[in-house]
């Protein structure tokens, strides 16, 4: 992931050096294994490739051909040479870190089937091991009947050995208040991956709530941290937040070229979401925005 200016840079170069890689790594994939199935639906046709390329940022996964924040998603997100992919990170109420965006889970998973008589279906009302076995493919396409929730270890592992990095996002969904706090600290507990990651670009943190992002920041500042908004943030907005953060990441439908430039002026990068329509995605990389946040990320990476 592009670095967000010099100023950032020796910050990252001289925190990698006091990580302590003397730790051991824990093997987390064991308690999640899937098989991704090849995709078969249409994405929209290839963007225009006069401009440069921003990175491809692939939301939930290749969620525009297989099922969101599964497995299967990243697996084919990494297939289709996405830079990053994109999850968001929530607590259950045992403390496992999963990736699953709603703040409900009915929309994307047979929860309502399985516990009939739960008053609510917050994935921070359940332990993981009652959801680690939920069918979270199915409403998506047959064929993916059965595909688990995965947890962010999971997603690590899938990425890690490979070029794609990761964008994740602290959910406002949460109802844990320490969220950003025990997602700093568990990605401290993996310091091979950290340094790993943080070498080649390849791990940032964004947030819809700018306490989150900061408070993550404090236990891991040298981890790029992003901003989203729905919003176009103010001039005073933006003043502030380059203090401390690296990304402004905000709706595409709020971006112009006026907003990409104060960004950059500012010694911080762009990404723009959720990118899908091929004429959107060749306006927003003809703005300079650094990378596109989108369910197709094929549309950009295929030549």
């Amino acid at each position: 992931m592009k670095l967000a200016s010099s100023r950032r840079a020796g910050v990252v170069v001289a925190a990698l050096s006091g990580i302590t890689l003397t730790m051991s790594s824990t093997a987390a994939h064991a308690d999640d294994t899937t098989t991704s199935r090849p995709a078969e639906r249409t994405a929209p046709r290839s963007a225009d490739r006069t401009a440069p390329r921003p990175d491809a940022i692939a939301h939930r996964g290749s969620s525009g051909m297989a099922p969101e924040n599964t497995a299967a998603a990243i697996d084919l997100a990494v297939r289709q040479r996405a830079d990053h992919v994109e999850i968001d990170v929530q607590r259950t109420k045992d403390g496992k870190l999963i990736n699953f965006h709603d703040c409900t889970m009915e929309r994307t998973t047979n929860i309502e089937d399985i516990y009939p008589d739960r008053p609510r279906y917050r994935v921070s009302d359940f332990t993981w091991a009652e959801l680690r076995h939920l069918d979270a493919g199915s409403w998506f396409h047959p064929e993916y009947t059965g595909e688990p929730l995965i947890t962010v270890d999971t997603v690590i592992n899938r990425i890690q050995h490979t070029r794609t990095g990761l964008l994740a996002e602290i959910s406002p969904c949460t109802h844990h208040t320490t969220i950003a706090t025990d997602f700093a600290h568990h990605l401290k507990n993996k310091p091979r991956y950290l340094h790993h990651a943080l070498t080649r670009n390849q791990l940032a943190v964004q947030s819809f709530q700018t306490d989150d992002a900061h408070e993550f920041h404090t236990h891991l500042p040298h981890v790029p941290i992003g901003i989203l908004d729905a919003d176009r943030p103010t001039d005073t907005e933006l003043l502030q937040l380059s203090q401390w953060a690296d990304q402004i990441n905000p709706q595409h439908t709020v971006t112009d070229q006026t907003l990409v430039d104060r960004i950059h002026q500012l010694g911080m990068t762009i990404n723009v979401w959720t990118v899908n329509e091929p004429g959107a995605i060749r306006t927003m990389a003809n703005l300079g925005v650094d990378g596109i946040i989108t369910d197709y990320p094929q549309t950009l990476t295929q030549r």
